[in-house]
């Protein structure tokens, strides 16, 4: 099977049907995909979010997307944090674009990551790996993965388990948006506590 024939499999119906396939294995099949894809950024996400919501249901799919999404971006941000200083994560920081970049994530800490991470399209193994060579802290990277994971998997989740409602009635849109910005205003609240207990330490 060539790459392009590799891609074309990837549909709802065919993840779907993989996910039955495995049902015996119980909630891994749902985690095991979204995290596979934080390692091979080319796989899609979405339909993996989309399949959970629809084999599992909307809970459900949503928890498992969300632990596997999450953990598959802490271990990429983990693996990058140990072995950056190796010659392929050296090469990178010489280049001025992404030491702009780190730059601009270590001033401004969990908010730009946050919004980055709510969107769905945003190329997640870019921010993973930028975020892991930057002087970050392993406590606002987590706090970022796991709220903005929380909205954007939740976003998709609910599209995808019902688009029709989520389109009839505009009620629903205004909850999902609610919803981004309470997870917003909690990660910049807990945010500050951490810098706080930081500077106390210092």
């Amino acid at each position: 099977m060539d790459f392009h024939s590799f891609k074309d499999w990837f549909t709802l119906e065919n993840i779907i049907d993989l996910i039955d396939q495995y049902r015996s294995f119980g909630p891994l099949p749902g985690i095991l995909l979204p995290l596979l894809e934080a390692f091979l950024p080319f796989l899609p996400l979405f339909l993996f979010v989309l399949a959970n919501a629809n084999a599992f249901g909307l809970g459900w799919g949503f928890l498992f997307s969300w632990i596997g999404a999450s953990a598959g971006a802490l271990l990429v941000f983990l693996l990058v944090r140990r072995y950056g200083d190796t010659r392929l994560f050296r090469f990178l920081l010489r280049r001025k674009k992404v030491q702009s970049l780190t730059s601009w994530l270590e001033q401004r800490g969990f908010g730009p990551l946050f919004l980055l991470l709510c969107f769905p399209f945003t190329p997640s193994a870019v921010v993973n790996i930028v975020a892991g060579i930057s002087k970050i802290s392993i406590y606002q990277y987590m706090l970022a993965i796991i709220a903005g994971k929380a909205v954007m998997i939740f976003t998709l989740s609910f599209i995808g388990h019902d688009i029709v409602s989520l389109i009839k009635q505009p009620v629903r849109t205004g909850i999902v948006l609610a919803i981004i910005v309470i997870f917003w205003f909690i990660g910049k609240k807990i945010e500050n506590k951490i810098k706080e207990k930081v500077q106390e330490r210092g």
